[in-house]
């Protein structure tokens, strides 16, 4: 587990306030996901659709004291929370990530190609987790947010990683490729995709 001060100096954050302090060991970007809101650090992701910022106040009532932003936020309506300040969630959910996945050894399978990704993954866990005690990229997350959540599952009594990394832009590969660090990569093939 790690804290929001760990988080801070991980991202290269800037502290907007300081909160309540405790450990965070959940990654959160969806607010209809929410779980175990002690526990959860929030990133307020901004999409074409969606801005996270909107949510920080009903994410707060729901008990999450940990936020991570880009832009700024009232503060008086959220006055128990630890919030940072950085240029890009995104960026700082990818950076968190990378930084989780210094701390292991274990062996990680990176997996992408145009398509295949997900069925290749699945078919080896199946074949080594008889043998291994295994973390996986939950269903399809191999995009630029789902890479950061799926590295993050590592654990310590975890023997193998298989992480499948997509991407839809050019110079995508080479943030997911710094996130994963695969020791073996697999690609599936090369399509029109």
């Amino acid at each position: 587990m790690y804290t929001i001060g760990d988080i801070a100096a991980m991202v290269q954050a800037q502290w907007l306030q300081k909160g309540k302090q405790g450990p965070v060991s959940q990654l959160l970007n969806d607010s209809r996901k929410l779980l175990f809101p002690e526990t959860t650090v929030f990133f307020a992701l901004v999409t074409e659709n969606r801005n996270g910022h909107q949510y920080i106040p009903s994410l707060y009532q729901q008990g999450v004291r940990f936020f991570v932003v880009s832009e700024p936020v009232n503060l008086d309506q959220i006055p128990e929370a630890s919030v940072l300040r950085v240029n890009d969630t995104v960026s700082a959910l990818q950076q968190l990530a990378a930084a989780h996945r210094r701390r292991f050894d274990d062996p990680v399978i990176g997996i992408t190609g145009s398509n295949g990704k997900t069925t290749v993954k699945e078919w080896l866990n199946q074949l080594l987790e008889p043998e291994h005690r295994i973390v996986r990229s939950p269903r399809s997350y191999n995009s630029q947010i789902g890479v950061p959540l799926s590295v993050w599952l590592l654990r310590s009594d975890h023997q193998l990683a298989i992480i499948e990394a997509g991407i839809s832009q050019t110079g995508e590969m080479d943030k997911l490729g710094a996130i994963i660090r695969p020791d073996i990569g697999i690609f599936t093939n090369l399509g029109a995709a």
